[in-house]
């Protein structure tokens, strides 16, 4: 287990669960202080290779992932390192598709679609989840989740 991110830190987010995550822009420098150990970046083209471990998911700015079942099983496994490791979620901008993703994450908590979303923009940013399609790819991961009927 590594030092958890700090949870006054630039872009950290605090699950209900415990578990940290910052979610930022890959457009920014990132913040100073401490690094991620783990990251899922949300990109339409591979980013540069990190000096840490990473994931890429191919994902157009304002569209979904071009393999929703692979975005999942990663973000999924995001979640699962968040509870020992400083895990970062990142887009181009940090607000679109980092706040889907953020959202997915706790759907992964139990939260309903629309709790997750609410949940984001008032810990995250006002703005995340910014179009119709990006709501159903979170109602999507609930579906998978076993968690009901995927409505909320």
């Amino acid at each position: 287990m590594t030092e958890p991110w700090n949870p006054r830190g630039p872009r950290v987010v605090t699950l209900p669960s415990g578990r940290m995550v910052r979610g930022r822009g890959l457009r920014y420098d990132p913040p100073p202080g401490q690094v991620p150990t783990f990251a899922v970046h949300l990109t339409d083209h591979r980013p540069p290779e990190p000096p840490w471990e990473s994931l890429w998911v191919p994902w157009r700015d304002f569209w979904l992932p071009a393999d929703p079942v692979d975005a999942l099983g990663k973000l999924r496994a995001a979640y699962s390192r968040a509870a020992g490791e400083r895990v970062e979620v990142c887009c181009g901008g940090g607000v679109g598709r980092t706040g889907t993703a953020l959202s997915v994450l706790c759907v992964f908590e139990g939260m309903k679609p629309g709790e997750a979303v609410t949940w984001v923009r008032r810990n995250h940013h006002r703005r995340a989840v910014e179009v119709p399609w990006q709501r159903r790819f979170i109602r999507q991961a609930f579906a998978a989740e076993g968690s009901g009927s995927g409505r909320s």
